[in-house]
C-alpha cells in the first residue's frame, strides 16, 4: 500500500496477512514475507498482533525440515471465527457455516418452488431458520463475524437491493434488511450476484487460481457471468456488469429471452433451450434434467446429441466473443453449464478455434468449475469475510462490542 498514515498502512498489512492465511492455509512467516513483499521483522510483528487478537496461531507444520526441527507455520483460528453463507437459487435454498480458512463445516438445504411471483417472505423465513440452527449448532467458543448471500439476479452494489431477477419475479426488493432482521444476530447481511461471487471463488480457490484474468459462465435456469480483470471483479458502475447471459448472439431469428430481448446467450444455451431441443419439455428440470440429456447423449441418444451440439455451438460463439474481448487466461464453466461443456466440448472448441484471434488462443484454457455446486456458496462466504479481512482489528472491535 503506497501512501497513507502509518496506522492505515499497518491496518492494510494486517488484513493482507490474515487474507493470505485464510486463502492458503498453513504458511510460514518466510513465505508470507515473500508473497506480500514485506520483511520478516514486519511479518513477525503482524502475526504477533493477529495471534493476540485470536485470529491466527503458530504451530508445527508436520514436517521436520532439513535440520530435524519442526518448522512453524501460521494457521487461521478456524475454531473461533465463522460466517453464515447462503445461496438463493431458482430451485433450491442452501445455507452453510464456513470457518476462517474457508472450510464448509455444516450445511442445510431445501427445495424451492419455481415461481414467477416474489416469494420474499418464504425465502427469508427458510434462510433465517437455517441460519439460527447453524449458529445454535456451532461451538460456544465460536463467533459469527458476517453473513453473505449469493443471489441469482441483478444486485445493486450500493445496498444489496435485488433490482431484477427475470426468472423469479423479484424486482426492487430489500432482501438484505429483511433477512438480517429475521436472523437477529445484529450483523448486516451482504448480498452479491451468484455469478460474480462464483467468479471470485474460482479465482481465489478454484479453477482460476493463478490467473489474473478469467471469464466465468454460470448456468442455472438462465446464464450468468463474472469477469476478473487484473485480479479484480469487473462489476460496472452499479454492480450490474458482466451480464453475459444477455449478450446477443443470434439477433435475427433467436429465441425470446425472459429479459424481453431475443437471441441472448441465455435464450440459446439455457435450460429451456436444451430441454426443448432434446424433446424433453415436461420432464426433469434443473441439474437433473441437464445431466439426463448429457448422459443420454453419451449413451447414443440421437436427439440428446443433436440438442447438445446445437447448444454447444451457440455457447462456443459466446465464448469466442468473450475471449476476443478480454483475452482471459481461463474460461470457467459452472453450474449446469459445466455439465453442458462436458457434453459439448468438441463443438465449443471448434467454434473457439474458428473464431478466436490466434494470439488470444495461445493461453486461454477452457475448464469446468473446480468448486462445482459449491462455487456460489464459497463466494457468499468470502463476501461475508470481507470486512474482517480488510481491517481485522476494527472488525473484531465492532463485532465483540
Amino acid at each position: 500500500m503506497k501512501g497513507g498514515t502509518p496506522q492505515e498502512i499497518r491496518r492494510h498489512h494486517l488484513g493482507a496477512v490474515l487474507r493470505q492465511v485464510h486463502l492458503t492455509g498453513p504458511i510460514s512467516r518466510a513465505a508470507l514475507a515473500n508473497r506480500l513483499g514485506l520483511n520478516r521483522s514486519t511479518i513477525l510483528a503482524l502475526t504477533t498482533q493477529l495471534t493476540a487478537a485470536g485470529l491466527v496461531y503458530e504451530g508445527a507444520s508436520g514436517s521436520t525440515g532439513r535440520a530435524g526441527r519442526p518448522s512453524l507455520v501460521v494457521r487461521p483460528e478456524s475454531d473461533r471465527w465463522y460466517v453464515l453463507a447462503f445461496d438463493v437459487a431458482v430451485d433450491r435454498l442452501v445455507a452453510a457455516r464456513v470457518v476462517l480458512g474457508g472450510a464448509v463445516l455444516e450445511r442445510r438445504e431445501a427445495a424451492r418452488r419455481r415461481s414467477r411471483y416474489a416469494d420474499l417472505d418464504e425465502v427469508v423465513g427458510v434462510l433465517a431458520g437455517f441460519g439460527r440452527a447453524l449458529v445454535d449448532a456451532a461451538p460456544r467458543s465460536a463467533r459469527c463475524v458476517g453473513v453473505g448471500v449469493s443471489y441469482c439476479g441483478l444486485i445493486r452494489a450500493a445496498d444489496g437491493m435485488v433490482r431484477l431477477a427475470p426468472n423469479m419475479g423479484w424486482t426492487d426488493l430489500d432482501f438484505a434488511p429483511a433477512l438480517s432482521g429475521q436472523l437477529g444476530l445484529g450483523l448486516p447481511v451482504t448480498v452479491g450476484n451468484e455469478a460474480h461471487l462464483s467468479a471470485l471463488a474460482e479465482h481465489e480457490r478454484g479453477a482460476g487460481v493463478g490467473h489474473r484474468n478469467l471469464v466465468y459462465l454460470h448456468g442455472d435456469v438462465g446464464v450468468g457471468g463474472g469477469i476478473i480483470v487484473g485480479g479484480k471483479l469487473l462489476d460496472g458502475d452499479d454492480g450490474y456488469g458482466a451480464e453475459l447471459g444477455h449478450m446477443i448472439v443470434n439477433p435475427h431469428d433467436g429465441r425470446p429471452c425472459n429479459c424481453g430481448s431475443q437471441g441472448c446467450l441465455e435464450a440459446e444455451v439455457g435450460e429451456a433451450a436444451l430441454l426443448e431441443a432434446a424433446g424433453r419439455v415436461g420432464g426433469p428440470v434443473g441439474r437433473d434434467g441437464v445431466r439426463a440429456i448429457v448422459e443420454a447423449a453419451e449413451n447414443g441418444d440421437a436427439a440428446a446429441r443433436k440438442a447438445l451440439d446445437r447448444v454447444g455451438d451457440w455457447l462456443g460463439i459466446g465464448v469466442a466473443n468473450l475471449i476476443n474481448l478480454f483475452n482471459p487466461g481461463a474460461v470457467v464453466f459452472g453450474g449446469t453449464l459445466g455439465e453442458i461443456y462436458q457434453g459439448a466440448a468438441p463443438r465449443i472448441h471448434a467454434r473457439v478455434a474458428a473464431s478466436v484471434l490466434p494470439v488470444s488462443q495461445e493461453r486461454a484454457q477452457l475448464r469446468t468449475s473446480a468448486l462445482h455446486d459449491d462455487a456460489t456458496l464459497v463466494g457468499a462466504a468470502e463476501l461475508a469475510f470481507r470486512c474482517l479481512l480488510a481491517d481485522p482489528l476494527d472488525a473484531l472491535a465492532r463485532i465483540t462490542a
